[in-house]
């Protein structure tokens, strides 16, 4: 026999509204919360999506939509995502955009034409097309990369990092440190770069070895060569992010010259070297996703207040 809503709730001693508000993410009292979900698994309960779409007028579905799907960052974003909307009822469409606009915005249009419930979207650029989503009441929360359109944010402390991992260098004894951060269209590199440049400054030392690459290997390595071919190879070299990390890691790998020391903002994320005396500055990009979902759920529940930013420190 196949469970429904009043079964549910007759298990788990409460109303079938407070179900109700359990399955679409609203707030309820933590220990109504776990007996709703514990009668939920003990009954193998399905929600109708069918009949809640119908009345709501958009699907059980959002859209996770990140530049590079292979980089163990997002996947950890990922996760926290699907961790959420999982215990709200919602299922997730992953979507890659290789950090092209273009197919972020195709991406963005599929969500809006598919009435998907909402979007969390890391921007290719600083200006993703978010309107049609908004202006048909659709949720959306941006992530990692700021923008400057009115809705639900979560981003790292960028500028904060990247002094944190410039002070640790300096701290090593380095004094001529270049900076490897992403492209200048990306706030995530431009603020963590004026991080390692704000704390070269406090320290007395010059911050003009900056280079501009993609966030990816291939990015890092090109700007290791850049840097050690230049003739005069820095002491040490930020990477602002752990595939640009890796990048550096390897170019160094076969270098034979002066020693280069190495510090990375995030993860690495598979082995590249011996890199026990690499500092590393971590993220918790899971808790991202994590507090990205729940702001969409409570957006999607209409529960949430004003669109507001938040900031994490790692």
């Amino acid at each position: 026999m196949v469970a429904r809503i009043v079964d549910v709730a007759a298990r788990a001693g409460v109303s079938t509204a407070t179900v109700s508000r359990v399955l679409n993410g609203r707030r309820v009292r933590p220990d109504l919360e776990e007996s709703v979900r514990a009668a939920i698994a003990e009954l193998d309960y399905v929600p109708n999506r069918t009949a809640r779409s119908l009345r709501r007028q958009y699907s059980d579905v959002i859209a996770l939509v990140i530049p590079d799907v292979e980089n163990p960052f997002f996947t950890s974003v990922a996760r926290g995502v699907e961790d959420i909307a999982q215990q709200a009822g919602l299922s997730v469409v992953l979507c890659n955009t290789d950090d092209d606009v273009a197919k972020e915005k195709r991406y963005l249009t599929v969500a809006e034409r598919e009435n998907m419930a909402g979007v969390i979207l890391a921007p290719a650029g600083d200006s993703p097309d978010l309107e049609p989503l908004t202006r048909r009441g659709r949720a959306v929360v941006v992530i990692d990369r700021a923008v400057a359109d009115d809705v639900d944010q979560v981003v790292f402390d960028n500028e904060a990092l990247g002094r944190r991992a410039a002070e640790t260098l300096v701290a090593r004894g380095h004094r001529d440190i270049a900076c490897i951060t992403g492209p200048r269209s990306t706030p995530t590199a431009v603020y963590r770069a004026a991080g390692w440049r704000a704390a070269l400054a406090e320290a007395g030392l010059p911050a003009e070895r900056l280079v501009y690459a993609n966030f990816r290997v291939d990015g890092g390595r090109s700007a290791m060569a850049e840097l050690l071919d230049s003739g005069s190879p820095p002491d040490a070299v930020l990477a602002t992010n752990n595939l640009v990390g890796v990048g550096v890691l390897q170019v160094l790998a076969g270098w034979t010259g002066p020693g280069v020391d190495v510090g990375i903002i995030g993860d690495l994320p598979f082995a590249t070297s011996d890199v026990q005396d690499v500092p590393r500055i971590g993220l918790n990009p899971r808790s991202m996703g994590v507090r990205a979902a729940e702001l969409l759920v409570a957006r999607i529940a209409g529960t949430a207040g004003d669109p507001a930013t938040e900031v994490l420190s790692s």
